[in-house]
């Protein structure tokens, strides 16, 4: 098991290393520069601007002073407002969290017992239903979602106000973004519930009286889960850091709709921080999902 963490965790910061070294190369190979959309600057401003933001110096060079900086928590200052990266992702990503651990929370709940639901229910009406209400679900874009939801709620039906800074609902961009995976775990759960069911222990308990209610959750579940684990690593990263549609719909301040402002301002600093503060998200709960599984079911190696 610890030899199994290590190279789990070792395999982690390699994944983190190689994508803030894809992110760092890439945005200096883009054509242009940070200042060229400014008005005309003349080049000795643009000389003092370069050397302000330390693009002056040769790129590896940039490369060792960008990961000292990452080291200490600092992504640097955001080209277009000057304001610290750091601060901008800590503030935007709590609104980012509260809507992601909201949802998060919906699409396992209703997921998993929707899933069992159509598990016990197997060829029969509400397995029917709740199959092609998830087909549906799957198949429509989660812009359309969230916009169908806000012509409905808050322009036709006023049950709900819009989002706004002042007075934040969480309502509808938590459906939103909760849908889709909700459908993925429902379809997960089903699956694995009916390979479990068919085996034989589950009869066994079925033979010694036991409530049909005790034979799903506390014999079949705990077998099934296995697959929904090494679903729902992704799925809980997908939730925190994939909101960047929904946050762009409502126009809800988190980080998603900040990475989609820094690349619409061309500010440099900005992508490549969200870019990195994302991505050490999904592997970090990439990691605890796998070194979970493994706890699950020893059997399992790198």
């Amino acid at each position: 098991m610890l030899s199994y963490c290590l190279k789990r965790i070792g395999l982690a910061l390699l994944t983190l290393f190689c994508v803030i070294a894809i992110t760092f190369f890439a945005m200096n190979a883009i054509p242009g520069g940070p200042f060229d959309a400014e008005k005309a600057p003349s080049p000795e401003i643009k000389q003092v601007l370069m050397e302000r933001y330390n693009l002056d110096k040769p790129l590896p060079e940039q490369f060792i002073a960008y990961l000292g900086n990452l080291l200490k928590g600092d992504f640097g200052i955001s080209i277009k407002t000057g304001r610290s990266i750091t601060e901008t992702i800590l503030t935007s990503f709590r609104i980012s969290l509260n809507i992601g651990i909201y949802a998060i929370i919906v699409a396992l709940v209703f997921g998993l017992i929707l899933g069992c639901t159509a598990a016990a229910f197997a060829n029969r009406w509400p397995d029917r239903v709740i199959i092609s209400l998830t087909s549906i679900i799957v198949s429509v874009p989660s812009f359309v979602i969230a916009s169908i939801l806000m012509l409905v709620f808050c322009l036709k039906l006023r049950w709900v106000s819009v989002w706004s800074a002042t007075d934040p609902n969480y309502v509808l961009p938590v459906i939103s973004l909760a849908v889709f995976p909700m459908a993925n775990i429902i379809r997960y759960t089903k699956s694995s519930m009916l390979d479990v069911m068919g085996q034989n222990y589950i009869r066994t308990a079925r033979a010694k009286g036991l409530a049909e209610w005790k034979v799903i959750f506390k014999h079949a579940f705990r077998n099934a889960s296995i697959p929904i684990i090494t679903y729902i690593g992704p799925m809980i990263a997908g939730v925190l850091t994939g909101s960047v549609v929904i946050e762009t719909v409502f126009t809800i301040g988190g980080l998603g709709f900040q990475f989609v402002n820094g690349i619409t301002n061309r500010d440099y600093t900005l992508i490549m921080g969200t870019t990195i503060f994302l991505a050490a998200i999904i592997i970090l709960i990439t990691l605890l999902s796998d070194l979970l599984y493994k706890a699950v079911d020893p059997r399992i190696k790198l």
